[in-house]
C-alpha cells in the first residue's frame, strides 16, 4: 500500500512539473537556478495539498474497514453506572445492573385464573424498616381477585346456620332472619355490620353471625379494614380462612382473640408434618412471640396450631376498637405464610392505593416459613370466614382468668344467657375485605 502512494505523488509531481520548465535547460546557470528553486516551491506545495488530500482519502477507507470487520455484537463505552443512551440516560436497573434478567423480574409475578390458584414468589422479609411510602397499580405484582365493600359488602357470603364447631353458646342465623334481627347493615359510614343479639335473656344460646365467601382461593393476599371488632368477656370474634376437610385443607386464624385480651393472635392449623423452624421471633423474622410450640398440626396439638401473638396493645380488642381499628393483611405465597397488621394511622399508601406491595411493609407480625411446612402441601381452596361466637372451647375455659372475677359471675354461659346488655360493643365494622392474587 505504501510503495504505490509513493510511485503515485511521483508521477504526479512529474506530469505537473517538468513539460511546463523544459526551456530551462537553455538558461544561463544562474536563470537555471532560479528555476530550480521555483519548481522546488511549487512541487512542496502540490505535494503538501496532495498528501492531505490522500490523509483524508485514506484514514475514511481505514475508518470504515474497521467499522466493517468489528464484531457487530460488541458493547463500547460502558461505564460504571450502565449502560448510556444517546441522550445520556442510565438504562441500569434499581439493583445496578443493566436492565432486568427473565429471573429477577419474574419475582414478584403473579399467575390466577378463573380457579382463584395464585402462585408468587416473592418473600415476606423482615429487613425493611417501615412500610413503603408509594405504590401504583403497574408496579404491584398482585391483582384484585374479589373485593367486599360497601352496599353490596354481604353478596358474595354464605350465612352459617349449623351449630357451632366450637362448642360456643350462640346460634348461628341466616341472612334474612339477620336483617330482620338488626344483626347485619351497612351503616351511614357505608361499614358493614356484624353484630350478637342484645335481647336481656335468652332461653337458649344467643344469635349471632358468621359468614363465609363463595369464592374459594389457593394463595393469595388477604386484606381487611375494619374500623371496631367484637370485645368484652365471653366473646370470641375470628377472621380467618379454611380449606375443606378439616384440617387437610389448612385454616390461617388472621385476627383471634377472647374476652378481654389486648394482643392478637394468629396461627395456622394443619395435617400431621407441618412445623415451624424456631420458636425464636429474630430468627422468624416477625415483630410477635411464638406460642404453643413449633408443631402446627391440628389433631396431634388439642387444635392449638402454631400461634403467634402480636405486641401491640391496639392489634385487638378495646385497644384497636379506641384507635379507629386498622388493616390487617394476609399474605400466603410459595414461601411461606404471613400476616401484618397496620394501625390506622400507619397503612401503607401502596395498600390503601389497591397495589400492594408486602416486600416495602417491613416485619411482619407472624411469618410461618415453607422450610418445614410447603403451604402447596398443607393449604388448598380457602374460603375467608367472620364469626363471633361467644363461651366455647376457648373463652368458656378461659373465664376464670379475670372474667369470673370481673363480671362476678361464676359461669360463661350464664353471664351469654342473662347478660345481653353486656354484648353492646360485640360487633364488627368492616370498612372492606379485598383478596389480591
Amino acid at each position: 500500500m505504501r510503495l504505490n502512494v509513493h510511485l503515485s505523488i511521483l508521477v504526479f509531481l512529474l506530469v505537473n512539473t517538468v513539460p511546463s520548465d523544459a526551456n530551462l535547460l537553455a538558461r544561463s546557470s544562474d536563470s537555471l537556478m532560479k528555476a530550480a528553486k521555483r519548481v522546488h516551491r511549487r512541487a512542496a506545495k502540490r505535494s503538501a495539498g496532495l498528501a492531505k488530500d490522500l490523509r483524508r482519502a485514506f484514514n475514511g477507507m481505514l475508518f470504515q474497514q474497521q467499522l466493517d470487520t468489528s464484531n457487530p455484537q460488541q458493547v463500547y463505552c460502558v461505564s460504571g453506572g450502565g449502560l448510556k443512551s444517546s441522550s445520556g440516560s442510565s438504562d441500569t436497573g434499581s439493583n445496578g445492573t443493566s436492565g432486568s434478567s427473565p429471573a429477577s423480574s419474574a419475582s414478584g409475578s403473579a399467575s390466577a385464573g378463573s380457579s382463584g390458584t395464585a402462585k408468587h414468589s416473592s418473600t415476606a422479609s423482615g429487613s425493611a424498616s417501615s412500610p413503603s411510602p408509594t405504590g401504583s397499580a403497574s408496579s404491584s405484582p398482585w391483582k384484585l381477585f374479589k373485593s367486599y365493600q360497601g352496599e353490596t359488602f354481604f353478596d358474595g357470603w354464605d350465612f352459617f346456620t349449623a351449630d357451632d364447631p366450637t362448642h360456643g353458646t350462640v346460634q348461628y342465623v341466616d341472612r334474612n332472619t339477620a336483617n330482620s334481627s338488626n344483626l347485619i347493615d351497612i351503616n351511614s359510614d357505608g361499614h358493614a355490620i356484624m353484630r350478637v343479639e342484645t335481647t336481656g335473656q335468652v332461653s337458649g344460646n344467643r344469635k349471632s353471625v358468621r359468614i363465609t365467601t363463595t369464592a374459594t382461593y389457593t394463595g393469595a393476599l388477604v386484606v381487611l379494614d375494619a374500623v371496631h371488632m367484637p370485645t368484652g368477656c365471653a366473646t370470641w370474634p375470628a377472621f380467618w380462612s379454611n380449606g375443606p376437610n378439616w384440617p387437610a385443607g389448612g385454616e390461617i386464624d388472621i385476627v383471634e382473640g377472647v374476652n378481654t385480651n389486648a394482643d392478637n393472635q394468629a396461627t395456622i392449623h394443619t395435617n400431621h408434618g407441618c412445623t415451624i423452624p424456631s420458636s425464636s421471633s429474630s430468627a422468624l423474622g416477625i415483630s410477635g412471640n411464638v406460642v404453643g410450640g413449633t408443631n402446627c398440626a391440628a389433631l396431634e396439638t388439642g387444635n392449638a396450631g402454631c400461634g403467634m401473638v402480636a405486641t401491640q396493645s391496639n392489634t385487638y380488642g378495646a385497644g384497636f376498637n379506641s384507635n379507629g381499628g386498622g388493616v390487617y393483611a394476609m399474605q400466603w405465597v410459595d414461601s411461606g405464610i404471613s400476616v401484618w397488621f397496620f394501625p390506622r394511622n400507619s397503612i401503607p399508601s401502596d395498600l390503601s392505593a389497591g397495589a400492594p406491595q408486602p416486600d416495602g411493609w417491613g416485619t411482619p407480625m407472624a411469618h410461618w416459613p415453607a422450610t418445614n411446612c410447603n403451604p402447596s402441601q398443607f393449604f388448598s381452596d380457602h374460603s375467608a370466614i367472620f364469626d363471633t361466637t361467644l363461651c366455647g372451647d376457648w373463652a368458656g375455659n378461659a373465664w376464670n382468668d379475670g372474667c369470673a372475677a370481673s363480671t362476678g359471675v361464676s359461669t360463661c354461659e350464664d353471664y351469654v344467657k342473662n347478660h345481653g346488655s353486656a354484648f353492646s360493643d360485640a360487633y364488627w365494622e368492616v370498612n372492606y375485605v379485598k383478596v389480591y392474587q
